[in-house]
């Protein structure tokens, strides 16, 4: 139920799938009230900026009756709930049981924090696509509250840059959608859940770097079998691990240039979280690394409806939710751009364009360059030249932010400095009072105290 607490909870996560802003009213809250009905329903806070500061709004009978007369004309009509609460006027709009809606000016449907007009084969798409609940909507009967990471919850708002206080796992985990009258959905499970694969089985990513150009020798391999903003770090890492690298100078300070642009890398991964067919069960999200060429392939091919000839063009999700949260974090960019980023990244970098291959798997390749086109480079797991204790101890927690369940061994070969200095390091930061250790050295975390 919408109070005065959980508005200024809403508002404090920012604009998504199921929040929108509006500084004032203005007639085309239409194209937003359809759009929410549309998707997964929503909220239209009016007096709330986009940079989430409050310049008021008054919910006068006037102001009642505009909004009721544009809900009545939405066809079908839409019925809306108001309220005033605090400064700020409330218009819910729950998720339609007859679309697809639409207003005066066309249909309309939700995507990440934008209110995009939907294309005639969005709406085929949406009419082949029925009723059926999707994989992460589903509510997982297996989960309690009791099994919810907190220190989960901490990274996820830490990553949003959401400064909230005194709030309850319940009341966070249901604003952001991936809990459903007090019981948690899969997609809070793939987030949330302190041993997720305990409720989903096949929530694993797979991490492998091969010698040479076939799947034949595996000098690493690393099984990541936790939640899916964990999954991406670690998956970023692994490539600038295993990557050739050369530092340039800018201005006062280095930068690591990558042979492939980690903008690529990071948007083929997030893709393949995102559009990932989580229910089925027996498969993992693979990333493999070769000598020319690194391939990532997510279990589920194109999402139903959606034809090969729209690829790229229309932005067709399998997992809204998951899609928003990563938006939240700042992992995904505009809705619909992905592909061409990649694309856009890898002809800067003078690399050929990704190859994009579907059928029941869905393969991302990136090739890399020939090694003798990389002057100057290293690579991504030799020891670096950077001495004292002080910026070694500074990389080390960069790292453990990206993945908390990183081993010793795996810290040395990405700070580039000997296990036995990491050993050191690590002993001096619990002392210092900046990390610990929870849990044991197989199946444990790290817990940046700083973050708490």
């Amino acid at each position: 139920m919408m109070n005065i607490d959980t508005i200024n909870m809403l508002i404090q996560e920012g604009e998504g799938l199921t929040v929108e802003f509006k500084e004032r009213f203005t007639p085309r809250i239409d194209e937003d009230i359809v759009a929410f009905a549309n998707t997964k329903g929503g909220s239209i806070f009016l007096g709330v900026k986009d940079d989430r500061t409050i310049s008021g709004e008054k919910l006068t009978n006037d102001l009642k009756a505009r909004i009721n007369s544009i809900t009545r004309n939405c066809s079908p009509p839409i019925q809306v709930n108001l309220k005033q609460l605090g400064d700020v006027v409330s218009v819910e709009v729950p998720q339609g049981e007859e679309k697809p809606y639409c207003c005066k000016s066309g249909y309309f449907r939700r995507l990440d924090g934008t209110t995009p007009k939907m294309t005639n084969h969005e709406l085929r798409i949406m009419f082949q696509n029925g009723e059926t609940l999707p994989f992460e909507e589903r509510i997982n009967k297996g989960i309690t509250w009791g099994d919810i990471s907190k220190q989960k919850i901490k990274d996820f708002l830490k990553e949003a840059d959401i400064s909230l206080k005194r709030i309850s796992p319940e009341d966070l985990l249901s604003s952001l959608n991936v809990s459903r009258e007090g019981r948690i959905t899969n997609a809070g499970v793939l987030f949330f859940a302190e041993n997720v694969r305990r409720f989903v089985l096949q929530a694993q990513m797979t991490l492998i770097a091969f010698k040479g150009r076939e799947k034949v020798h595996i000098y690493d391999r690393q099984d990541i079998q936790d939640d899916l903003l964990t999954q991406f770090n670690a998956a970023v890492f692994f490539f600038k691990k295993h990557l050739n690298r050369r530092s340039i100078i800018r201005g006062v300070n280095r930068e690591d240039v990558y042979e492939i642009p980690l903008e690529a890398i990071r948007e083929a991964v997030v893709n393949a979280i995102v559009h990932r067919d989580y229910s089925i069960r027996g498969t993992s999200l693979m990333v493999e690394i070769y000598d020319d060429r690194v391939e990532i392939t997510n279990p589920g091919g194109l999402p139903r409806g959606l034809q090969e000839k729209d690829f790229g063009r229309i932005s067709v999700r399998r997992n809204e939710i998951i899609a928003d949260l990563f938006y939240r974090m700042d992992k995904v960019e505009r809705a619909g751009t992905g592909i061409q980023r990649m694309k856009d990244s890898m002809k800067a970098a003078g690399l050929p364009l990704p190859e994009i291959k579907y059928d029941t798997f869905f393969t991302i390749t990136l090739r890399r360059p020939p090694k003798e086109e990389i002057p100057g480079s290293v690579k991504g797991s030799e020891k670096s030249s950077e001495k004292g204790t002080e910026k070694s101890s500074e990389k080390i927690l960069e790292v453990i932010r990206g993945n908390r369940r990183i081993s010793a061994r795996e810290i040395g070969e990405m700070v580039g400095i000997s296990p036995r200095a990491v050993e050191k390091l690590i002993s001096k930061l619990k002392r210092e009072g900046h990390l610990n250790r929870v849990g044991p050295d197989k199946g444990g975390y790290w817990e940046i105290v700083e973050d708490k």
